[in-house]
């Protein structure tokens, strides 16, 4: 057979016989799957690389049930051992062919999650900025920012070209932390524009020795883009010390 570059299972094969397992057939179901004591170097050595394609291959059976795809693993194990004894019961262009049809099953239900967690995210962030603006001392801009002042600072302001220093602490609505310089004990410093618009825009209404609380929506954050914990169409609140402007005094 030729190698099918997206056949997980035939990758497999590939890299047993690269590595120079034995593929006799004593390599039987029992072989494999009986061993109970992990004793030499090549057993070692052999069991972590099934190890290995285990969980590549679990990975991958979790994320399709989450999506609602149905998964086997018993046909997972026999088209391991088919390939792995050279004796599959599809041809490469066949294997090819059902990796595709899966990928393109899996990519559309991934995109629909997507877009339906983008819609929550994005209806939950509306309703609590509608009940959070009406909250005294929360003042809501022309853009949709919304801050209030935690303390205020006398020093002097940013405009949107200045590095600034700062310690911040940022949350999901949920409370969730998706990042915080306060935790990692260490100011952060970076340009102001050459983050999200809603810090550019807020940090520049603070001035040195300020602390304000920024409730950020999606729009003008990371919008339906996913990054780490910020899933799509998320609302950011952070907390953020203005500390200097550059130049810094060291």
């Amino acid at each position: 057979m030729k190698k099918a570059s997206l056949a997980v299972l035939v990758g497999a094969s590939i890299v047993l016989t690269a590595c120079g397992v034995d593929k006799s057939e004593e390599a039987t179901t029992d072989q494999m799957g009986g061993m109970t004591a992990i004793e030499t170097e090549a057993e070692k050595h052999s069991y972590a690389m099934g190890a290995s394609m285990g969980r590549f291959a679990k990975e991958r059976f979790d994320e399709q049930l989450e999506l609602g795809i149905e998964t086997n693993s018993n046909a997972l194990v026999t088209g391991f051992l088919d390939t792995f004894n050279d004796k599959p019961q599809f041809t490469d262009e066949e294997l090819e062919v059902f990796i595709n049809e899966m990928s393109a099953k899996f990519q559309e239900a991934k995109q629909q999650q997507v877009t339906e967690l983008a819609n929550t995210n994005a209806e939950a962030g509306r309703t609590y900025l509608a009940e959070n603006g009406e909250r005294e001392g929360v003042t809501t801009t022309a853009t949709g920012l919304q801050y209030e002042v935690m303390t205020q600072g006398d020093g002097a302001s940013p405009t949107a070209e200045d590095t600034v220093r700062v310690h911040y602490h940022g949350t999901l609505i949920d409370g969730t932390v998706f990042d915080s310089s306060v935790e990692r004990g260490e100011p952060a410093e970076f340009p102001l524009n050459r983050v999200i618009s809603g810090w550019t825009e807020g940090v520049q209404l603070m001035s040195v020795g300020s602390k304000y609380k920024f409730y950020i929506p999606s729009e003008l954050a990371y919008g339906p883009r996913e990054t780490g914990k910020i899933k799509p169409n998320s609302t950011l609140i952070f907390e953020v010390e203005l500390l200097g402007i550059a130049p810094f005094d060291e």
